[in-house]
């Protein structure tokens, strides 16, 4: 067995992945201009000492949309082949959206869903 094509999917990983980091490097700006020191969309200053705490309501609603990613992960497969996988294959899947909902009802709880 011949490694000759393992190691060049490994030198090309490598390669791309320093080209991501140093290009970046030598093609911006440095230089901080009025405009860049500019409020942005949320009416913060992105300059300078954070003030106040970070609300953990923004956490809740990662969490869902993680929940819901993870759903879409499995369903989408599952959907394709529920016809050959019968009746136990909707069980198993009713079993999954299930424990999923657990999470969907703790950020509900949390108020993770009230848009105020």
């Amino acid at each position: 067995m011949t490694y000759a094509p393992i190691l060049m999917t490994f030198a090309f990983a490598a390669l791309v992945a320093g080209a991501l980091l140093f290009i970046p490097r030598l093609v911006a700006p440095r230089r901080l201009t009025p405009v860049k020191a500019e409020p942005f969309e949320c009416g913060r200053d992105p300059i300078g000492v954070s003030e106040g705490r970070f609300a953990i309501k923004f956490s809740t609603i990662a969490i869902f949309f993680i929940l819901i990613d993870i759903e879409l992960i499995f369903v989408w497969p599952w959907a394709a082949l529920y016809r050959t996988l019968g009746w136990f294959g909707f069980a198993e899947m009713m079993v999954f959206l299930g424990i999923l909902m657990l999470g969907f009802a703790y950020v509900w709880r949390k108020g993770g869903l009230e848009w105020e």
